[in-house]
C-alpha cells in the first residue's frame, strides 16, 4: 500500500468529470471510463496518450507516493491529513493549458505562493510518516539527470520536486511528441478553456491511495481547508 496527498476538486466539478472523462478514470470511484476520438483524434492514440496519468486519477501532487514507515498506520495518514488541510484557509486558483517538458498540463496562471505554501507544510508533515526509499526507488528516479538540489531532496523527502523545485500541476497527459503536442492542445483548449474562465476553489486535499504496486490509485478520504477554524467559529 501506498498514500499521497493530492488536489483534486470535487467529484461533481465539472472540471474533474471533464478531465476524467479525457484521462478515460474516475479516481472517486476507481471506474474506467470510454475514451471516445475528438476532434480528429482516434480513441486509441488518446487513449495511449493518457495512459500515464490514468492510473494516478486527475489530480495535483501536494506529497507523492509514499510507504509508511513501520510505526504508523493508515490512521496516521489521515490525521496528517487533517493537519495540514486545518493549516491552510481555501483560496483561488486560475489555471491555464501548459506544456511542461514533454506533457500537457494545468498549471497556475499566475504562479500562487498559497498553493506553494500549502505543498511545503503537507511535505514536511507526511515526511514524519514516511518510510525511506530503497535503493531500487532512488534508481527508478534517475538521480543522474537531477540536479544536486534535486538529489538532496530526493534523499530527505523522498520526492525530487519539494520546496524550491516544485510546481503545481495537473497532468492531462503522459510523454507526447512535438507534433503530437500541437494536436492535442486545440483540443484541450476546446474542452477546457470554458471551464478555466473562473479560478478554482482549493478548498480541500483528499489522500489518495494504491493498494499494491501498479494499481490504479483512488480518492481515499476529503480532507477540507480550514475546517478547524470553522468548527470554532460553528
Amino acid at each position: 500500500m501506498r498514500y499521497a496527498l493530492y488536489f483534486t476538486p470535487p467529484h461533481d466539478h465539472p472540471l474533474t468529470v471533464a478531465c476524467s472523462c479525457w484521462l478515460g478514470r474516475d479516481a472517486f470511484t476507481g471506474r474506467e471510463l470510454a475514451i471516445s476520438g475528438r476532434s480528429g483524434l482516434g480513441s486509441a492514440e488518446l487513449s495511449n496518450w493518457t495512459a500515464e496519468p490514468r492510473r494516478y486519477g486527475f489530480h495535483a501532487t501536494l506529497v507523492a507516493p509514499f510507504r509508511l514507515g513501520l510505526d504508523f498506520s493508515e490512521r496516521d495518514v489521515l490525521l496528517a491529513a487533517d493537519t495540514v488541510a486545518d493549516s491552510c484557509a481555501p483560496f483561488a486558483l486560475s489555471l491555464e493549458i501548459a506544456r511542461l517538458g514533454n506533457f500537457l498540463a494545468l498549471v497556475p496562471s499566475p504562479s500562487s505562493a498559497e498553493v506553494e505554501a500549502l505543498a511545503h507544510t503537507a511535505v514536511d508533515r507526511f515526511d514524519l510518516l514516511r518510510a525511506s526509499l530503497t535503493d531500487i526507488e532512488i534508481t527508478r528516479r534517475n538521480p543522474e539527470r537531477l540536479s544536486e538540489r534535486q538529489r538532496a531532496y530526493l534523499q530527505r523527502h523522498g520526492y525530487p520536486y519539494v520546496k524550491e523545485e516544485f510546481r503545481f500541476h495537473m497532468t492531462l497527459t503522459g510523454p507526447v511528441t512535438k507534433k503530437e503536442a500541437e494536436r492535442i492542445e486545440p483540443v484541450l483548449h476546446e474542452i477546457l478553456t470554458p471551464l478555466l474562465a473562473s479560478p478554482v476553489e482549493i478548498d480541500s486535499v483528499a489522500v489518495f491511495t494504491e493498494p499494491e504496486p501498479g494499481a490504479p490509485f483512488t480518492v481515499q478520504s476529503v480532507h477540507r481547508l480550514g475546517a478547524a477554524e470553522s468548527r470554532k467559529t460553528a
